[in-house]
Formats: C-alpha cells, structure tokens, sequence
C-alpha cells in the first residue's frame, strides 16, 4: 500500500480543535498533534503492517487491530493469556521483518507460571485472518518478582532478536553486589539476543560460560522499556528507568554491565535516601545521557524519516510520569542536547515512525479511562 493511501486510512475526522489544529512550536519544527484513533484501553505498543494495518496491543490482553481508520470492534484471536495485573500484561508487538512473506508477528507478555506474578516471555504466530496460529514460544526469562517486565522487543536485520528483561523491582538493598540484577545467572535487568526462533547465537558474548544465561547480551540494567537500533551503525539504544530519579539512556554493548544497583542517580521513593554506592565504578557502564528528576522513559524512537528533516537522527523517548517526549539531538554516540516535545497530553507509552514517514505516539491512561494514538503531523510556517 502506497503511503498516501496509508495516510488517509489512519485520519480520522474525528480531531479536535484542541490537538487537530493548533501548532505546537519545536527549535526546529512546527508540529500538531492529530488523534488517529481513538478508545483504547491501556495500548502498550504499535506496530505497522505492510497492507496499511496498525496493530496495537492492550496491558490486559488485547491485541486490536486498526483498519482503514477504523478500530476493529473484536480482538485478534490467538493470543496467549498474560498476566494481567499491577505491570504486567501483553506488551510488545513487532512483525518479522519478512513479515510481507511468512506473516510472522512476535509479541512479549507476562506469563503466567508458578508464580502469581509470572516473568517475562516472547511467542511468535503466524497472522491471518484476525487470528494467531502455529504459535510458538521462543523465550522464557528466568525471574520472579512483582513488576519490571521490561518487554521490549527490537529485529538488527542480521537474523537475530533483542529482548530486554526487567530486574522484576526485587528490592535495592543490602549487599548491592548480591541484587539479582548484578547475577547473570539469571535474567533479571538484562538485554538478551537470540536467533529468530529463538536459539542462541554461538557469539553472544557468555556463551560458554555455565554461570551465566547464554542469552543475555548485557545486565546490570533496571527496567528498559524502550530499544531501538540504528539500522545504519547497528548501535543499540535503550532507555531504562531509574528509581525517583536516575532515568537513563544506554549505548548497550556485549558484555558489559550497566551497574543496577551498584551505581546509578536516583534514590530510594519518597524517602529520598540512597541506594547507590556512587554514580561510577569502574568495570560498570555509565549511560550516555540520565533525567533527573525521572521523567519515567518507556518507547525509543530513531527517526529515519522525511517528514521532519532537521529532526533526522535523532532519539525521541517517551515519558509517562513525565507526560512528555523527549528529542535527543546525537553526534555519533554522543547526546548533545535535549527538547521537550508534546508536554501535558497525558503518559506517553510508544513511539513509533510509520510508513508515512510521521510519528506516532500512544497514550496510556493509568486508569484505564480509552485513550487515543496521536500522530505528530508538521506544520507549515509562515
């Protein structure tokens, strides 16, 4: 489907004046904010699909299906059960990239298990007709805890998929050394790259290592919930939460580790005490740009587009506390400023560029009141 095409399925006559036609000012582009569709409940990720479809998925367990503007009143059938509480639930959803040819969507959700609060699994299905089928499951984290799923699920072209593992809130305290996050043997604040159908590549950095998940590319990390990479250096970018304060952005590289709880900027909730021993160490990843205070970072864009030229290159990050996206200007691997975009519309959760070379943003309602996808459309200056 040509993008024009694309781009008038997806607008809706339904804008308000509010967001459909007033401009909102940038260093470097005028922007507005369009509703695109609207009535979801809690969206956690979108996903574009070849035939002008957008897929969106719901914490409690939906999957809804966007057609020609229209959200399709019944879910995709198919999809595993999830555990549906606190934040946990069906999170992320990417196509194959031969998508067009095998149909194959992945999606990341909390499984149930043992436990009442399950951990952290991938699946993959073959998408057809409003259904999933020959589903398979591809990964299953070893981690228990409350939250943190983390989830976020990014292709590198290369025939491999990163997914990142949150450190599931188990608690910062004591031995900062012993924290699950800081034992690899285990999955617990990771990033983890396997094959497609989920085997294990035999040049991850521990292969061979018995006292470490073969899987895990990276740890020492908090709860990423936003990963993108550059398609045209291969540098992986992830955002990750920090406490109350101490949000980050990482450069995520094989090997290393990240530091939670060793090292970081944030402090304890309401308290305001410490929790980290400093805010370097030798031997552990500082990340290459922090928010204090937190601006609770979830999606991570790279935008590659047309759309907004002088925006080319840069990350964008979702903020939920925040209620606010957040433009990184990068120099190689290197963040040189930062503006705040889209402030005060309510806890953005996904970014994502469609087809159209726009941006597209969903907004979670904490309360599970129907919330819209926004695009950011440019605006003509005069």
């Amino acid at each position: 489907m040509c993008v024009a095409m694309f781009a008038a399925g997806l607008l809706l006559s339904i804008a308000t004046p509010a967001l459909g036609q007033e401009a909102m000012q940038s260093a470097y582009h005028d922007y507005r904010l369009v509703p695109v569709v609207e009535g979801l409940v809690r969206p956690w990720s979108i996903a574009f699909l070849p035939d002008g479809e957008m897929l969106v998925t719901e914490k409690e367990g939906r999957l809804r299906v966007v057609r020609d503007g229209l959200l399709l009143p019944e879910p995709v059938q198919g999809v595993p059960e999830v555990v549906s509480a606190g934040q946990g639930g069906l999170l992320d959803v990417v196509p194959h990239p031969a998508f067009e040819d095998n149909r194959l969507l992945y999606l990341s959700f909390s499984k149930p298990n043992e436990t009442e609060r399950g951990t952290t699994a991938v699946i993959r299905g073959r998408y057809e007709n409003g259904a999933l089928t020959d589903i398979e499951e591809i990964f299953v984290a070893v981690s228990e805890g409350r939250g943190h799923y983390g989830s976020r699920l990014v292709f590198d072209g290369q025939g491999h998929l990163f997914i990142t593992v949150g450190e599931r809130q188990a608690s910062p305290r004591g031995d900062l050394y012993a924290h699950p996050a800081q034992d690899p043997s285990n999955h617990h604040g990771t990033v983890n790259r396997v094959y497609e159908d989920g085997g294990i590549p035999e040049d991850n950095p521990f292969v061979g290592d018995p006292n470490i998940r073969p899987e895990i590319w990276s740890y020492g990390h908090r709860n990423q919930q936003g990963m993108v990479i550059n398609p045209e250096t291969g540098d992986i970018w992830a955002t990750e939460h920090g406490p109350q304060g101490g949000d980050e952005l990482n450069l995520v590289q094989p090997g290393l580790n990240y530091g939670w709880p060793v090292v970081g900027y944030g402090v304890n909730y309401g308290s305001g005490t410490a929790i980290h021993e400093g805010t370097h160490k030798e031997g552990m990843e500082p990340p290459v740009h922090f928010w204090v205070p937190s601006i609770a970072v979830s999606g991570l864009l790279l935008y590659t587009g047309d759309r907004f030229p002088h925006w080319k290159g840069s990350l964008f990050a979702g903020g939920m506390a925040g209620e606010q996206l957040a433009r990184l200007t990068l120099d190689g691997q290197e963040v040189m400023r930062e503006e705040t975009l889209v402030q005060g519309l309510g806890r953005i959760r996904d970014v994502r560029q469609g087809p159209d070379g726009l941006i597209y943003l969903a907004v979670d309602g904490r309360r599970g009141e129907a919330t819209a996808i926004l695009r950011m459309e440019p605006v003509e200056t005069r």
